[in-house]
């Protein structure tokens, strides 16, 4: 017989959690709060009340602010606090102890960003991040200040801490327009740079699994550290963007451009969530999630990704759509094909045109 606390993977929890959110109305936030209310958990949101107040109403919104004013919290219990929204170890040092003996678990978001630099293939929840040697608070690296911040959970929660390491997070609701920028130009078709070797790897990680397998942990009291990517089995950059151009059709002529170099000294140093793989990116895309697989983590397709990207996007109004945040500009694009085509003795390995 499965266990009171254990999730039923029918849909519906075995127990009411009383979850609180530090956060809950940006990005990853939201999906885990639809979610948990839908697996039948009491919700309290914690945050400023700037960025989409009154979300929930079903919810219980407290107001505060994580680097002066956490007096919403004090007095209060929870079964587990969810913590999306530090990156300043001093903020998880404030909450922690004002939660300290009122919350049983403590879930950090982190990130791979830990691990910067990339140097080695295969890295995993065994392998120590960076901390580098006392920098001053104001001068830590993003990758610093969350290596920082799960030791501090850590610390205060040396039995009930959940360490969550996201690689790139995409789909529905994206701010950064990660996978959203692959996706509206290849729906947007003519000439595509596909930079890199086509056996590039590339990896991330649907929000909406990503925050499902959160809360599912949190009803398993599930602890430890864990690396959260995909998908399964490793996807190439070709994979990628066929992939993408399955489900969004359109007629596209494919330029590869193997030579970084060449990328790099024309300003598409990146083109995330495809990350050239050399020097402190090398392994970045190569990470060891397997641990996370073996807790439950499951993946959708990748269709089903692009799809749902594409309805959010859609549904969005006109001030948002006008800037895609990610990605080179029409006229940069246009200029880098040009050049290749004109550079004597490329191999510029065009494949004709893709309906």
């Amino acid at each position: 017989m499965e266990d009171e606390g254990k999730a039923d993977r029918r849909g519906v929890a075995g127990r009411s959690l009383r979850i609180l959110v530090l956060g809950g109305t940006g990005f990853i936030g939201p999906h885990q709060v639809r979610f948990a209310l839908s697996r039948g958990h009491q919700v309290t949101l914690f945050n400023r009340g700037q960025t989409n107040p009154g979300m929930f109403p079903e919810a219980e919104e407290l107001r505060g602010d994580r680097a002066s004013d956490l007096s919403a919290l004090e007095g209060r219990s929870w079964d587990v606090v969810i913590d999306n929204s530090a990156t300043d170890p001093e903020w998880v040092e404030r909450s922690t102890s004002v939660l300290g003996g009122n919350v049983a678990r403590y879930v950090y978001v982190s990130s791979t960003g830990v691990f910067y630099p990339y140097e080695k293939i295969g890295l995993n929840e065994g392998d120590a991040p960076l901390l580098e040697d006392d920098p001053p608070q104001d001068e830590l690296s993003y990758g610093v200040a969350k290596a920082r911040s799960e030791n501090v959970v850590r610390m205060a929660f040396p039995e009930g801490a959940l360490i969550v390491r996201p690689h790139y997070i995409v789909g529905p609701g994206d701010p950064m327009d990660r996978l959203t920028s692959w996706i509206l130009r290849i729906r947007r078709g003519g000439d595509v740079v596909a930079p890199g070797d086509r056996s590039h790897m590339v990896q991330f990680i649907d929000v909406r699994d990503l925050t499902e397998w959160m809360i599912r942990g949190c009803e398993d009291a599930l602890t430890g550290t864990f690396i959260c990517s995909g998908p399964p089995g490793g996807l190439p950059l070709s994979g990628m963007i066929y992939g993408i151009h399955a489900v969004v059709g359109g007629e596209v002529n494919w330029h590869w451009i193997p030579d970084l170099s060449f990328l790099q000294e024309r300003g598409l140093s990146f083109a995330v969530p495809w990350v050239p793989p050399m020097g402190p990116y090398v392994g970045m895309n190569r990470i060891d999630f397997r641990r996370a697989l073996e807790a439950g983590l499951t993946h959708r397709s990748l269709a089903d990704t692009v799809r749902a990207t594409l309805d959010w996007w859609d549904a969005q109004p006109e001030e948002r759509t006008a800037e895609i945040r990610q990605g080179p500009t029409a006229e940069v694009e246009a200029d880098i094909i040009a050049q290749w085509a004109q550079r004597p003795g490329n191999d510029d390995e065009e494949e004709g045109r893709s309906r």
